[in-house]
C-alpha cells in the first residue's frame, strides 16, 4: 500500500473520473403538495414497436425540491441522485419555466 503511485491513489472511490454521468431530463411539475418534493412528469415521444407512428410515454417522478420554489404547471430540469427516500431519486437542477 505504501508504494502507490499517485495516480493509483486517484483512481478511487472519490475520484470524480471513476463516477458514471448522471442522467439529466426536463419535464413538468404535476403535483407539489409534499414539504421540499415534487411530482414531474416525463414525456418522450417513442415510434410504435410495430406500425412506427410515434406514440407519447409518460413517466412520473418525485423529485426533491430544497427550496420548495417549483410550483404546479412549471417546466423544470431534473437530475439523478442517490435514493433520498424510499421514491426519491432524482432533485430538481433549475426551474427552465415558470407556468403562467
Amino acid at each position: 500500500m505504501a508504494d502507490m503511485t499517485n495516480s493509483q491513489q486517484t483512481t478511487g472511490a472519490n475520484a470524480p473520473e471513476a463516477r458514471s454521468a448522471r442522467k439529466s431530463r426536463t419535464g413538468t411539475v404535476v403535483s407539489d403538495k409534499m414539504d421540499k418534493t415534487v411530482v414531474v412528469a416525463i414525456t418522450r415521444r417513442v415510434p410504435h414497436p410495430v406500425y412506427g407512428k410515434m406514440v407519447t410515454r409518460t413517466k412520473r417522478v418525485k423529485a426533491h425540491d430544497q427550496e420548495n420554489s417549483a410550483k404546479t404547471g412549471d417546466t423544470v430540469r431534473i437530475m439523478e441522485t442517490r435514493p433520498l427516500s424510499k421514491d426519491k431519486r432524482w432533485r430538481v437542477v433549475e426551474i427552465v419555466e415558470r407556468a403562467r
